[in-house]
């Protein structure tokens, strides 16, 4: 459409009714969810636009109307130049905000707990609460570069850019990162999460409905940001059985050199599938030690809380094998009835 023909109101006011016609396809994933969590955000979304639009709407309208009734060629309206104050006026003007900001801070106060996403699940939706023993679902996450890593424990194994969880069953997923910090984000579920190298966290959700539906990172990372995307399978119970065992059919295992090459930054990764996982490999993963060459952040924390080693002492680490699994020892100070090489108080020493 040309330029000069968008001067006219009644053009500029179709340009804007066709906009309007084009953004109503679009998907309100939001505000429109499938999740109970992420309903609750959206409700919690609709409670507090409304409650502002209380104070929003009246301004507005009340702007509109100063403006036409007090305008230069109006000569009926009253014209108080010294007019300076009215009490009455102060209190609606400062009471009514501020019993909205009151309401806002106490649904604002009881959401923060109530939707805190280390919380466990109370309930699958509005009608239904969790029942008792319940178990949920555990699922680790690492954000690659750029890609997702799922790891089921309580399965045996993992998936690349493919998440899949049943319906109706609490899920607890424990969020961490390779490299740098990225953002785990399903908008059908819940809402967004970090994931910090180093740092576990955490998010308690569920999926109310079938279906598959978009994951993504919602926080930049570089260059492969962009593609770094994944489905996510909303399953019945059934279904996700069959899933699981079809990934542990057709997969390879995932070793630590497995997933060193994997951790390799890469774009638009298609969808892998592992049917068995390295024990230890998810903590080793959390605790930046997946290599072996270095000692593990817990290790290393756990020797500071002992009181500490002194400048240069994490040097000489080597592997050693137990009865469960390997671990990551200073080498110059392990003894057999010290294993860890901790330091001992002086009188023991």
């Amino acid at each position: 459409m040309p330029l000069n023909t968008l001067r006219h109101p009644l053009a500029r006011l179709g340009a804007v009714a066709a906009l309007a016609t084009t953004l109503s396809g679009c998907n309100a994933i939001v505000m429109k969810p499938h999740g109970d969590i992420a309903m609750q955000q959206a409700n919690l979304i609709v409670t507090s636009t409304l409650l502002m639009l209380l104070i929003i709407v009246p301004v507005i309208a009340l702007t509109l109307f100063f403006a036409f009734r007090y305008r230069a060629s109006n000569t009926k309206a009253t014209y108080t130049p010294d007019w300076d104050h009215s009490t009455k006026l102060e209190l609606v003007i400062w009471g009514a905000p501020l019993l909205i900001i009151i309401a806002l801070g106490a649904i604002t106060w009881i959401s923060t707990h109530k939707l805190d996403p280390y919380r466990p699940l109370d309930r699958i939706d509005a009608q239904r609460a969790v029942a008792p023993g319940t178990k949920p679902l555990v699922v680790n996450v690492v954000a690659l570069d750029w890609k997702w890593l799922f790891l089921y424990p309580e399965q045996g194994i993992a998936t690349v850019n493919e998440l899949a969880v049943p319906v109706d069953r609490p899920i607890e997923f424990r969020i961490t990162a390779s490299t740098v910090m990225n953002s785990f984000y399903v908008p059908e579920m819940a809402g967004m999460v970090y994931a910090m190298p180093g740092m576990q966290t955490k998010l308690n959700a569920v999926m109310n409905a079938t279906g598959s539906y978009d994951g993504i990172s919602a926080n930049y990372s570089g260059a492969g940001f962009s593609d770094m995307r994944f489905k996510v399978l909303s399953l019945k119970d059934g279904d996700f059985d069959q899933w699981v065992k079809t990934n542990r059919a057709g997969g390879q295992a995932l070793s630590r050199a497995g997933y060193l090459e994997l951790e390799k930054p890469s774009h638009k990764e298609p969808v892998r599938r592992y049917a068995k996982v390295e024990e230890g490999l998810y903590d080793a993963v959390l605790n930046r030690c997946v290599d072996g060459q270095k000692m593990c952040s817990h290790e290393m924390m756990a020797i500071d809380a002992a009181g500490g080693l002194g400048k240069g002492n994490v040097k000489g680490v080597r592997r050693e094998s137990t009865a469960r699994g390997e671990r990551t020892v200073v080498a110059a100070l392990c003894t057999p009835d010290n294993p860890l090489g901790l330091p001992r108080p002086a009188a023991a020493q």
